[in-house]
């Protein structure tokens, strides 16, 4: 008889219940998570109903491989531009969010006596929503056309990546068993300065590679190029002292800023699948139900926890970022869960060997229970918002209501946020290429050379020449430092513009600065260095910086090389997307559909419809027959086969498609070519200011509505009648093209 290796047995085991347990689970809507975890629970050597496991560290072994493809297929959906477009609102609350709940852990676990470590990691695993529950909730509830969706979705994009960074100073703390500042602070700056570093390699190198063996990369091959791609940034992280994990989501978030990025997500999609099944199959298994019934009660108090506490954290948070009460209520009542990164952070405490053995259970049954609380918490957000509005008094509403409005008006751009976005990031992104050169050339470069040429020419030398190296390798990017322009000012406010260039000097000054010191870093790096050629090196930097001809060009090449790549995905889509009507800054458009007879909005007013509360949207026109209905009013009727136009995003445009039961968008009719999308400006001089939309009369004089408001950086789709217009406010119209012509003129 064949032996058969108990690892494959082992396997075929925990598959088959997974299986049995997920397909029941399938069945009753509930999350499949759950039921790995159930299955874990059965196969474990804690229940002796099923064949237990017998090689339990090689599953432990699978469990790696599966957080290591989990955080792939993570960082594959979460991409580096999603979160520079999360917005303010979105980052103040997630942070807001998880500072209170890392302080509220931490802060239990140390009134319940116990360890440091034990607390700090309770604080890390009840500060981390879960996006899939998160997401099926949603898909389940059909409300992803919700106003207060995208700043969910946004807040988990946040919490994402300070998963990740958890991760980092956790292992940090862990290993060293210290809480100091100065360690800690020193782990975060080496995980910035090498996030930075890969982001920016990694856009640079890894489009180029792909774009060269393009045409050679079946289904098959871009499976084994992704996942080799991943491995390696596992090993680069292992060596450089990071968690495997955090290698597996930087490779996966630079693969999706890449044209094949969506591609390779639904390819990796079985594998992530398959090993995340071990791996929360693996989490149930060291469920053991005698510490569950031990550790009852804490487990009911971090479920309340978890759930009041993220709850009141994120309400508060998004209310501080400027939002409406509705919204805050809804978004924390959406949050109030722990899921998938928890479980992970849970498990590395395991790993390192240094959290008591039931804070991972404990964990465990939190996620589960509040796993099944997340759909009704989120079915019931309207109801506990209006029974919170009813016990607030008049006084409190108006003061949330002046403090939104507030917000909405400052939220432009600021002088520091202008310098940032048009010196600090280049700056940034230039002086760690620098420092990292420099790092490679003595580190690397150096030893090897040494070893060839030391029996010919002095070290001092040779450090000499390999310095100079590394100083003309670093030099355009130096240039870059201190000498490159801003690329955008052309966008900007006249007055803003003036504003920046009385602070030229300022800046020129603290970028020569920095020039300076980069230098000296990069001479510092070679220790053999006599002062003399260390000073006469240094000097060469600074002067070859200003008077360089080669690098300025160089660097120009290699700037417009990395935008072209990070912006490679963009213009791919940009290309495919039907030639439609856009409303650009925002991925918003104007899109036309045909009302089915089997709608359920049929014969039903705009006002009764609730499709803007909804999905946020708004019907600019409708055709029916020869009549034209422009800017139609609240009272209008839907009616069957009418053409409807409709303002939004893509997502919102899907929902609405799906509700109104409509064939392809049709090809736009000749009779309405003169209806249309333009931008109006209001000047100092306009009767529009400080009137509400509402007030304003457009809507007659155009035959149209304004869909969109940009205000000193803030970008308003689809904004409520009731919001006030400014002095310079860019404004969104559709409507009739000549009348908003003549508009404009006046």
């Amino acid at each position: 008889m064949i032996h058969l290796p108990n690892l494959i047995q082992d396997l075929g085991i925990i598959l088959g219940i997974a299986a049995v347990v997920t397909l029941i689970f399938k069945f009753l809507k509930q999350p499949v998570v759950l039921g790995y975890l159930i299955a874990g629970f059965l196969v474990g050597p804690h229940v002796p109903l099923f064949p237990g496991i017998t090689e339990t560290e090689s599953v432990k072994v699978w469990a790696e491989i599966g957080v290591i493809f989990l955080l792939f297929g993570l960082g594959l959906e979460f991409s580096f531009k999603k979160l520079t477009q999360v917005g303010k609102a979105a980052s103040i609350t997630a942070l807001f969010e998880i500072i209170f709940m890392l302080g509220l852990g931490y802060l239990t676990g140390q009134i319940l006596g116990w360890s440091k470590i034990d607390s700090l990691f309770l604080g890390g695993i009840l500060s981390i929503s879960s996006t899939t529950i998160i997401v099926r909730a949603f898909d389940e509830l059909n409300m992803k056309g919700r106003r207060f969706v995208s700043l969910v979705f946004g807040v988990l994009i946040v919490e994402d990546l300070v998963a990740i960074l958890l991760l980092v100073l956790l292992s940090s703390v862990a290993v060293s068993q210290a809480f100091e500042g100065v360690e800690l602070m020193n782990s975060s700056l080496r995980l910035g300065f090498f996030m930075v570093l890969w982001f920016v390699m990694g856009i640079y190198l890894i489009p180029i590679l792909l774009q060269k063996i393009r045409h050679h990369l079946s289904n098959e091959t871009m499976l084994i190029v992704s996942i080799s791609l991943c491995l390696m940034m596992v090993m680069i992280a292992a060596n450089v002292g990071f968690s495997p994990a955090l290698g597996a989501f930087i490779m996966g978030s630079l693969l999706a800023e890449t044209r094949d990025g969506h591609r390779i997500e639904q390819l990796i999609v079985p594998v992530r699948d398959l090993f995340g099944a071990v791996f929360f199959v693996s989490v149930g298994m060291m469920i053991d139900p005698k510490i569950l019934v031990e550790y009852f009660w804490i487990i009911l108090l971090m479920t309340t926890i978890t759930i009041v506490g993220k709850l009141v954290s994120s309400s508060i948070g998004a209310l501080v970022s400027g939002r409406s009460l509705k919204n805050s209520v809804q978004a924390g009542m959406s949050l109030a869960q722990i899921g998938e990164f928890s479980f992970i952070i849970a498990t590395l405490g395991v790993t390192l060997k240094v959290t008591s053995d039931f804070l991972y259970p404990i964990a465990v049954a939190v996620s589960a229970v509040t796993t099944f609380t997340t759909p009704y918490l989120i079915k019931y957000a309207d109801p506990f918002y209006f029974w919170i509005e009813k016990r607030l008094s008049p006084t409190i509403k108006e003061r949330l209501a002046r403090y939104e409005a507030a917000m909405a008006s400052d939220s432009g751009d600021n002088m520091l946020s202008l310098i940032w976005k048009e010196y600090g990031i280049k700056i940034l992104l230039n002086s760690v290429v620098v420092m990292a050169l420099a790092l490679t050339m003595s580190r690397l470069a150096l030893p090897q050379i040494e070893k060839a040429w030391l029996i010919w020419i002095e070290p001092s030398l040779i450090s000499s020449i390999v310095c100079l190296g590394a100083i003309i390798i670093s030099g355009p990017f130096l240039w870059a430092v201190v000498m490159s322009r801003a690329r955008h000012a052309e966008v900007y406010h006249p007055e803003t513009l003036i504003r920046l260039r009385r602070l030229q000097y300022g800046i020129a000054f603290f970028r020569f600065a920095i020039g300076v010191a980069l230098a000296a870093f990069v001479v510092g790096q070679f220790a053999s260095l006599t002062a003399v050629p260390a000073i006469i090196l240094l000097a060469a930097a600074t002067i070859g910086v200003y008077f360089s001809r080669y690098a300025e060009p160089l660097y120009q090449k290699v700037e417009d090389r990395f935008l072209d790549n990070l912006t490679e995905k963009e213009r791919d889509e940009l290309q495919k997307r039907p030639m439609t009507p856009e409303l650009a800054p925002w991925s918003a458009n104007l899109a036309e559909f045909v009302v089915s007879p089997h709608s359920p909005f049929i014969a039903k007013k705009l006002i009764d419809t609730a499709l803007k509360e909804k999905f946020g949207i708004t019907i600019t026109m409708i055709q029916r027959g020869e009549q034209r209905i422009l800017a139609p009013n609240r009272n209008e009727m839907l009616l069957p086969y009418d053409r409807v136009f409709v303002i939004g995003t893509d997502e919102q445009l899907i929902q609405v498609k799906a509700v109104l039961e409509v064939t392809a968008p049709s090809q736009p009719h000749a009779e309405i070519a003169t209806f249309g999308l333009d931008s109006v400006i209001l000047k100092s001089s306009s009767e529009y200011i400080n009137r509400p939309i509402r007030d304003c009369g457009l809507r007659e004089k155009v035959d149209g509505l304004i869909v969109g408001i940009e205000r000193e950086g803030q970008r308003i789709l689809n904004p409520d009648s009731s919001l006030a217009l400014k002095e310079n406010d860019l404004l969104w119209v559709v409507g009739n093209l000549t009348k908003l012509k003549q508009l404009k003129s006046t």
